[in-house]
């Protein structure tokens, strides 16, 4: 039953926001070891994800319109529409990003959900084996934690940068 409540405790983290999502993840290594713990935290966010993006769908993008506005709507869809997978896997691989808003967010926007799940597995499954690795010793989880969420920010924001660049360059090319 362990391994289920750990799952339970990682889904209900959706709705507490002041919760870490990795926490349960630590949790699980500790109490099954490497690989149960790895598995563990990878079901349980596979869990977590799927039901934060179909909570999305529900609301639908007009209530993220309205929350946020218009014009800050038409950013965040660029961002999805351009960069969804790979700001998907980032948020996943990151643990100080919210797992949970970009779940939510790739719902409400419509992304097709194999593309959310398969960049949500892409992301978590390097953080969970990271996790497992790291998280025997605390002083070493917390300097990999930082290792591994400042290393994919950063290759994310050279990717972007980097595509960015070739888009307006085609883009002149066009005119």
């Amino acid at each position: 039953m362990g391994p289920i409540a750990i799952i339970i405790v990682m889904i209900l983290q959706i709705f507490l926001v002041v919760f870490p999502s990795w926490l349960p993840m630590i949790v699980a290594v500790l109490a099954y070891g490497f690989w149960g713990g790895a598995f563990i935290s990878i079901a349980g966010v596979f869990c977590a994800s799927t039901i934060a993006f179909y909570i999305g769908k529900w609301l639908g993008e007009e209530h993220l319109q309205k929350m946020i506005g218009s014009s800050k709507n038409k950013k965040v869809q660029y961002w999805v529409s351009n960069y969804g997978f790979w700001t998907i896997t980032i948020f996943r691989i990151s643990p100080f990003l919210s797992n949970d808003a970009i779940s939510i967010i790739a719902g409400m926007l419509g992304m097709k959900y194999r593309k959310f799940i398969i960049a949500t597995l892409t992301g978590i499954i390097p953080l969970s084996f990271a996790i497992a690795y790291f998280g025997r010793d605390t002083h070493e989880l917390k300097n990999g934690l930082y290792w591994i969420g400042g290393a994919g920010i950063l290759i994310y924001a050279v990717y972007v940068y980097i595509d960015h660049r070739r888009r307006k360059k085609q883009s002149r090319k066009t005119d």
